[in-house]
């Protein structure tokens, strides 16, 4: 059969060869380094046929797909491990159940179903087996078995591996890949694709931590053990990577959470049911004043709807039974013999739409930009939640925009400056954008294609305009029209999807919208759905890490405290402080009966961004002695003056103190 390589060259091999054996027929060097090949975009190893007619690209360990490669074939050494680990403990090495361990970002897991527990304290022995067993190089080698041959290998053994081979449709090959030989090796049930050898794995891995897992996500199925591992290519990469982890553990928002008083989950209101606390919401309400002072600058009009909305409602949009599964239950009851079913609501969209539709529009009043703070509602499994950033009930600071096709470019316009404004004004530089467009080969959008191709069109246009590093993806696409997604980097240089702007031509079909236009005909409006917080839970959780919990001054939940060094200044500590609340700011007095030094300490464990320490010589003064966090003493200075910088500071939302 022919395959081509990358510069076009057509080469003849055997009916059934391999990328190890194209890397031959180039050439020894090559093979020696060869570790994998891109075969018609698709990344293959070295083991797999390749069809007739492929375009095959060798890659190396210089070549980025590596990483993808040894970290596949390091979840399989982690599942040798574990069978040597219980094999030396005493148990069958088949009494080690698996289920499935894919390649992650960063890293790699397996679900482990093992004879006892398995804990963190294990993970040293069992990552020092996986050493043991790249040292060995073990060779690997990919096989194919007939169905029935594939079942009685697992069959009354191992139900997991069962079960995926009964899944696999009938007529597709069902591949192994063993790691040494039969007696002393390993092998698995895997697509691949692996590396060569165990041997051409880095050794810069460490195993991070165990945690539960429901089979196939599934919280009626067995429990099993993931084991989570991280993997580079090399040791300063680890060394960064772990040093992060640990950072990590130290902004996680749930632990500052609870140390700054800022929120918490009772699980007698509910799971993922957020309680916010006065600190946590000083947060939110300047978030959401900060939102609605830009908004209305912008030409929003805001609005406010229910909670709940009726089922019919939800059927015409389509949410419902289409999402029932990220839904609560509806709400049935009868009232008067005739039968109501409401639900929570999950999106803020459908209300808009029927604002939009109440009376006649015109095309003169377009634009018609609807915004709100919403709170929706959507069913997570428990298992699935985790603190602000995976919750049943958040808040949207969502918007929809009604609009003309040719308005969709100058819309997106103001929301990219939008959005643009916001990240700004919380220091967040480092972003990216990715505009999803259509899979021209999938038949699932909606729509009129000349339209899609204009949004399509007009979405780059803007994003060229506004200046945005900018990906195309294709098939990123929503079924009812292009998308634009910002992707953010924390301080830890973390990636987190924020602001997502949506054009939409689904929901205005079938809610029927229509505008008159200039020819006095009716025409279909087109609608944006954007969030630049996207939820405010989320975006909390989010800051809370990103600035550590060391909030900049606007965001401050205690702008300042005001602590006197002994009893005989609480009276001008009152008085400061009072001046300072009566001016606009967020400012206590600490009269605890504790010396100076443990107060200056406990407002700076509480992250206060201004400490305002008062003595004999500032009461007579009329003056303060002024502690700004990260920045130390800056010295006495009378109160106005205090006053002025600090206002300032916080009206313009700056993240660097005056002073």
């Amino acid at each position: 059969m022919t395959v081509y390589l990358p510069d076009g060259k057509a080469l003849e091999v055997p009916e059934g060869a391999t990328a190890r054996d194209v890397a031959q027929r180039i050439g020894p060097g090559l093979a020696k380094a060869a570790v994998g090949a891109l075969v018609d975009g698709e990344l293959y190893d070295l083991f797999k046929p390749l069809p007739p007619g492929a375009r095959v690209r060798i890659l190396t360990e210089k070549d980025p797909e590596f990483q993808t490669l040894f970290r596949h074939t390091l979840a399989h050494v982690l599942a040798q491990a574990v069978r040597e680990y219980f094999r030396e403990k005493g148990y069958d090495p088949d009494s080690v159940k698996l289920g499935v361990g894919p390649v992650i970002e960063k890293g790699f897991y397996y679900d482990i179903d093992a004879p006892e527990p398995l804990s963190d304290e294990d993970l040293p022995a069992i990552e020092e087996k996986m050493r043991e067993i790249l040292r060995r190089d073990l060779p690997l080698r990919r096989f194919v078995l007939p169905r029935e041959e594939a079942l009685a290998r697992y069959r009354g053994k191992d139900p997991y591996k069962t079960e995926l081979i009964l899944e696999i449709p009938e007529g597709e090959e069902i591949s192994f890949y063993q790691q040494g030989d039969e007696s002393f090796g390993f092998t698995d049930l895997c697509r691949g694709p692996h590396v060569p050898s165990t041997g051409r794995i880095p050794p810069h891995f460490k195993l991070t931590h165990v945690a539960g897992a429901y089979w196939r996500g599934d919280e009626r199925r067995p429990m099993l053990q993931r084991v989570y591992g991280v993997a580079f290519r090399t040791a300063e990469e680890l060394k960064e990577y772990l040093w992060q982890l640990e950072e990590a553990k130290k902004r996680d928002h749930r632990r500052l959470g609870r140390e700054l008083e800022l929120f918490l989950i009772d699980p007698m209101v509910g799971k993922g049911l957020v309680l916010w606390l006065p600190k946590g919401n000083v947060v939110r309400e300047e978030l959401m004043a900060f939102m609605r002072e830009e908004q209305v600058r912008r030409g929003y009009q805001l609005v406010t709807t229910p909670h709940i909305g009726s089922l019919e409602l939800y059927k015409t949009s389509g949410h419902y039974p289409y999402y029932a599964e990220s839904q609560f239950p509806p709400i049935s009851f009868k009232e008067r013999g005739e039968e109501e079913a409401y639900l929570l609501k999950p999106m803020n969209c459908p209300h808009h739409i029927r604002i939009y539709a109440y009376r006649k529009r015109s095309y003169r009043e377009l634009p018609l930009r609807l915004a709100e703070f919403g709170t929706v509602y959507r069913y997570e499994k428990a298992g699935e939640l985790l603190g602000l950033t995976r919750v049943r009930g958040f808040t949207q600071d969502d918007a929809h925009i009604f609009c003309t096709p040719e308005q969709v470019k100058g819309e997106f316009l103001g929301v990219l400056d939008l959005v643009l404004k916001v990240f700004a004004t919380l220091g967040l530089k480092d972003y990216r954008a990715r505009i999803g467009v259509r899979d021209p080969k999938s038949e699932k959008y909606v729509g009129d294609e000349a339209k899609w191709a204009l949004a399509e069109r007009q979405i780059e246009e803007a994003a060229a305009e506004a200046g945005l590093r900018y990906t195309v993806e294709e098939g990123d696409a929503a079924f009812y029209g292009p998308k634009l997604d910002f992707v953010v980097k924390d301080a830890l240089g973390r990636e987190w999807q924020l602001g997502t702007i949506q054009v939409d031509y689904n929901l205005p079909e079938r809610f029927g919208l229509t505008y008159v236009g200039p020819d006095g005909e009716e025409h279909r409006p087109v609608m944006l759905h954007r969030a630049p917080f996207g939820s405010l839970e989320r975006f909390i959780g989010i800051l809370i890490e990103h600035f550590a919990g060391d909030f900049p001054l606007w965001l401050a939940p205690v702008q300042a405290v005001v602590v006197p060094v002994s009893e005989k200044q609480a009276d001008y500590a009152q008085e400061v402080a009072h001046r300072l609340k009566e001016a606009g700011l967020r400012a206590e007095a600490d009269l605890r009966n504790e010396r100076m030094q443990a107060k200056v300490r406990d407002a700076e464990v509480q992250k206060i961004p201004y400490v305002l320490v008062i003595g004999e010589k500032e009461k007579a003064e009329g003056t303060v002695s002024v502690r700004r966090r990260h920045r130390g003493n800056l010295g006495g200075m009378p109160l106005p003056a205090f006053l002025e910088g600090a206002l300032k500071e916080y009206r313009e939302r700056l993240l660097e103190s005056p002073f």
